[in-house]
């Protein structure tokens, strides 16, 4: 039998943890989610909309606090597409493709976001400032170019393995270039 409440208490300080990291700022946020895993089954295996339904309900808490926008990616079954908000797949010109995500097509965990969002489409492909991987759900091909792991205290939700990252613009020029952190010196001439 799966404990949800100890699932929600996993997540909620999961939330905080990234919340007090500083690093998730407005933006867009992936989560990739396997609600079989967290259960302590293999993944694709054993679906649960009541352990998406507080996964959800925690990471909503994580956008009111940072003004982060989520993405959840759907399963192999959906070439992993992410399900947004029609508002923000318009804003950054994604295509929207012809799906809705079910269970068993595209994953509990999607399924339940798009019955939950006001507005949702799905998406191919985005590059999230940052995101979630909840179960080893390979969220990487979604980050921006540069991903940086993010060093969490809490390991896991329920029995899944848990994978933070933020991202940051390539640094790029060689033993010459200045980044922010660094004064001007000399010149290239």
């Amino acid at each position: 039998m799966t404990d949800v409440a100890a699932i929600q208490t996993d997540v909620k300080q999961v939330v905080e943890q990234l919340v007090s990291s500083g690093t998730v700022k407005p933006g867009l946020f992936v989560v990739g989610c396997s609600t079989s895993e967290i259960a302590g089954e293999r993944i694709g295996t054993s679906g649960s909309e009541a352990i998406a339904e507080v996964v959800y309900s925690e990471l909503r808490e994580l956008c009111n606090q940072t003004g982060t926008k989520l993405a959840f990616q759907c399963c192999e079954h959906l070439n992993r597409a992410l399900v947004v908000e029609r508002s923000v797949a318009e804003a950054n010109h994604w295509t929207i493709v012809a799906a809705i995500p079910v269970p068993k097509a595209g994953g509990s965990m999607a399924s339940y976001a798009y019955k939950q969002m006001q507005d949702p489409v799905l998406v191919e492909r985005i590059e999230a400032d940052g995101g979630l991987d909840i179960g080893d759900t390979l969220i990487g091909m979604h980050l921006k170019r540069v991903a940086v792991p993010l060093r969490l205290d809490q390991k896991s939700i329920g029995k899944a393995h848990i994978t933070a990252a933020k991202t940051r613009p390539p640094l790029i020029g060689g033993a010459r270039a200045v980044y922010e952190t660094q004064q001007a010196e000399g010149s290239c001439d």
